[in-house]
């Protein structure tokens, strides 16, 4: 499917958007996981605004189903959320509080748009799998998209759900992982090195493709594509910066969950009024 330059400017405008509100959430000062949040904004834009079936009803037994794995980063799901119209603008500034709607981890319970309670890193695609046979046997035309981070992949489960995935043959599953090379503490090939990922996913019995995470039109041209498969789960490896949009963050482990100084945010907002007005 091809895109005009319009849809493709708002869709970009949209991931400004989401990192906009980030700021909004975390404001200088405030901890909060910024750089996961920012370098999955692009995905989540194209998703959100253009590729899935979305509706008014959040719960609306049509939609396509997004579940943020790596449910640190949920801040970028939130935004949309407000974008939507499922959660108030005014819920931005109680994000991480007891009285707010927007907790630090994805919380169904809480959160109109959350599919499942996740943050338990590697629990996300077995949850994302069980949905996705669930609209099967509903002969639903509804489709699941999982969003997993590069150092989860550490985890065994997810390789568990991999495999499970492919015996079901469920052409109804999209995992997209967030492929920073950054996680909590360090890069990835120093704390747990996962090399040869398109290999991998492919030695699991998994349709594979590569592309630009931050680039809007290639995002959605394999969106596309993993639609079309059959029989068979699809894998995005979406090549993404760690705190992409805001400098000071970009590729940095400090910024996995972190606070701003007054300076660092004042950068931050400067830079996206910049792109907003590059857009």
């Amino acid at each position: 499917m091809g895109y005009s330059q319009e849809e493709l400017r708002e869709v970009r405008r949209r991931a400004i958007d989401i990192r906009a509100d980030i700021l909004e959430m975390i404001p200088a000062g405030k901890v909060g996981h910024i750089g996961g949040s920012c370098s999955i904004a692009d995905v989540t834009a194209a998703l959100y605004f253009k590729h899935m079936n979305v509706y008014a009803d959040p719960k609306d037994p049509r939609r396509d189903r997004c579940l943020f794995s790596k449910g640190h980063s949920v801040l970028a799901q939130y935004a949309c959320f407000v974008e939507l119209g499922y959660v108030d603008r005014s819920e931005l500034k109680k994000v991480k509080t007891l009285e707010g709607k927007l907790q630090g981890h994805p919380d169904m319970n809480y959160t109109p748009g959350i599919e499942a309670v996740t943050g338990s890193l590697g629990q996300g695609l077995s949850v994302s799998l069980g949905i996705a046979m669930g609209l099967k046997l509903d002969n639903s035309a509804a489709r699941v998209y999982a969003v997993l981070g590069d150092g989860e992949l550490s985890e065994g489960q997810i390789w568990e759900a991999a495999m499970a995935a492919t015996v079901f043959k469920a052409d109804n599953l999209c995992a997209i992982v967030d492929y920073n090379g950054v996680q909590a503490t360090d890069t990835t090939d120093k704390v747990f090195p996962i090399h040869q990922l398109k290999e991998k996913w492919t030695s699991f019995g998994w349709n594979v493709i590569e592309t630009d995470g931050h680039d809007v039109e290639k995002i959605l041209t394999a969106l596309d594509e993993a639609e079309t498969v059959k029989g068979k789960p699809t894998v995005i490896i979406a090549r993404t910066v760690k705190g992409k949009g805001f400098p000071f963050a970009e590729g940095l482990a400090k910024f996995h969950n972190a606070s701003m100084t007054e300076d660092e945010y004042k950068i931050a907002l400067e830079t996206v009024e910049r792109m907003r007005k590059e857009v």
